[in-house]
């Protein structure tokens, strides 16, 4: 038998009666145009929204008839058809309201339209009374409506819920079905939002950066590339917006932020996303302390406009406590109480793969010691990494773009924040010295030319700006799709509205 081409691979195992149920769909559209009605209209003389009507009547007795005439819109989610009288719920927003039609109300002709034309998923216009019903119901007693798009196909059934694959694929489906769908959407702004006027409270200015770039940098990743035509030559998608960020300090934007989309070549999982929502923030005469005590701020304010407190139940059933002062902790204090071995900054690289052989990390013939370091600390430190935490004082090797620390040599003064064992953000007292920077990206092209594709390129046009004078600056990059799985305790597909899929 021939696929019908207008199905996903799925539709056929969620509901065997689908392609029936769309020509049937299909027909009514047919049959709706040769009557001379149009389907999909333009306009409606709606009035109010189904919110405002709940807002002027939240308390009324039943059986009220108020008196006050309103058109409304929404999406039909439940009918039950009588004789003489048709109950409808429609959803606009997230509310929902009961509209009722009646024999007496609509006509004959109307009401027997409605019984033929409508179907689960139609938008529909009704117009007519503010009323509550005799249950107490608040509902329009309707006096005439109108389709305002037929949908063609039937909306998924809670008897057979989309799994998450088909949710994320077919995320319209999902917010039309599923409260929490779009209850995630709401969170997410409610979150951006937050984090956008914390800032501008601090006196931070939000610009916005290249997305396309000659030069790969700014973290350490690889890279998406793409072709610019115009230009003839090849670019890339931008890993972090951090130092043309920067390079707004050094022009005078002493406080400066961006939230935007990053792009890194790397694994997707449940806390991974090749594409990413980024918040990046850079703040003159402040240090990798001074963004911590920000950072906590923001997270916790963040907390508190989303979900309503600083500590409480995710989605998943399980508990956060993002309250009181998030506590700091050494790199390689923790990786050495992870690995069971003293490890410092004078630790040699041979020393490092013999640990990390032990303990059984693989171990990369071009890493730098640093870099085997780092993998020691993830491979052992889970255990350790249960709330909110600040693990400062990473090597000098893995962070090209950092300032050296003030007093321990071979480290570098930045942190990562971790929450239930997931990176959430990075922050550093920023390397403002361009002889010293230059030394840095010469190192990471040579680590480049020696195999790492994470390394960055140099970078000739920053290092010009920081040779007009860069002051003493802070730097943040807090994962915004991460701070959403750290409120709802959802995967990172989940907190993104459309991720990448796969074609079908």
């Amino acid at each position: 038998m021939a696929q019908n081409p207008d199905l996903s691979p799925n539709d056929d195992q969620q509901d065997d009666d689908l392609p029936e149920q769309l020509r049937i769909r299909r027909e009514k559209r047919d049959r709706l145009l040769g009557d001379g009605i149009e389907p999909y209209v333009v306009s409606v003389p709606r009035t109010t929204s189904l919110a405002q009507v709940r807002q002027r009547h939240p308390d009324l007795p039943a059986d009220t008839q108020t008196g006050e005439r309103v058109g409304v819109t929404g999406r039909l989610i439940f009918m039950r058809n009588t004789g003489k009288l048709c109950f409808a719920t429609l959803r606009e927003g997230g509310v929902e309201l009961q509209v009722m039609l009646s024999l007496a109300n609509v006509g004959e002709q109307s009401l027997a339209r409605w019984k033929s034309d409508v179907d689960l998923g139609d938008h529909i216009f009704a117009e007519g009374e503010v009323i509550t019903s005799k249950r107490g119901e608040l509902s329009v007693m309707a006096d005439s409506w109108q389709l305002t798009a037929k949908a063609i196909r039937p909306l998924p059934v809670a008897h057979k819920p989309m799994n998450e694959e088909t949710r994320i694929r077919q995320r319209y489906a999902d917010l039309i079905v599923r409260p929490e769908a779009r209850r995630m959407v709401e969170t997410r702004g409610r979150t951006i939002a937050s984090l956008r006027r914390t800032l501008g409270d601090h006196g931070f200015i939000e610009v916005e950066t290249p997305m396309l770039q000659a030069v790969q940098g700014g973290a350490p990743a690889r890279p998406f590339t793409t072709y610019y035509n115009a230009y003839d030559q090849d670019v890339y998608l931008r890993i972090a917006p951090e130092l043309f960020l920067k390079r707004g300090v050094v022009g005078g934007i002493d406080r400066v932020f961006e939230i935007n989309r990053n792009f890194r070549n790397e694994g997707a999982d449940s806390t991974h996303s090749p594409e990413f929502v980024m918040l990046e923030f850079y703040q003159a005469y402040a240090d990798y302390n001074d963004v911590a005590a920000l950072t906590q701020e923001l997270y916790q304010q963040a907390a508190q406009d989303a979900v309503g407190a600083l500590s409480f139940e995710r989605w998943d059933d399980s508990s956060i406590d993002l309250s009181g002062e998030w506590p700091k902790r050494s790199l390689y204090e923790m990786a050495s109480e992870g690995s069971g071995a003293k490890l410092t900054p004078e630790t040699s690289l041979d020393e490092l793969r013999s640990v990390a052989d032990r303990i059984g990390v693989k171990v990369n013939p071009a890493w730098v010691a640093g870099k085997v370091l780092e993998e020691i600390f993830e491979a052992t430190s889970s255990d350790l990494l249960s709330g909110p935490l600040f693990v400062i004082d990473f090597p000098v090797d893995t962070s090209p773009l950092v300032r050296a620390h003030r007093s321990i040599p071979g480290v570098v003064e930045k942190w990562d924040l971790y929450i239930d064992g997931m990176e959430c953000a990075t922050g550093y007292s920023e390397l403002v010295d361009p002889v010293i920077q230059r030394e840095r990206f010469t190192d990471q092209a040579a680590q480049r030319a020696g195999g790492d594709v994470e390394a960055m390129d140099v970078d000739e046009d920053f290092l010009r700006a920081l040779e007009y004078g860069m002051p003493p600056t802070g730097g943040v990059g807090i994962g915004v799709d991460r701070m959403l799985r750290v409120f709802t305790g959802r995967g990172i597909r989940e907190t993104i509205l459309f991720p990448f899929v796969k074609p079908e």
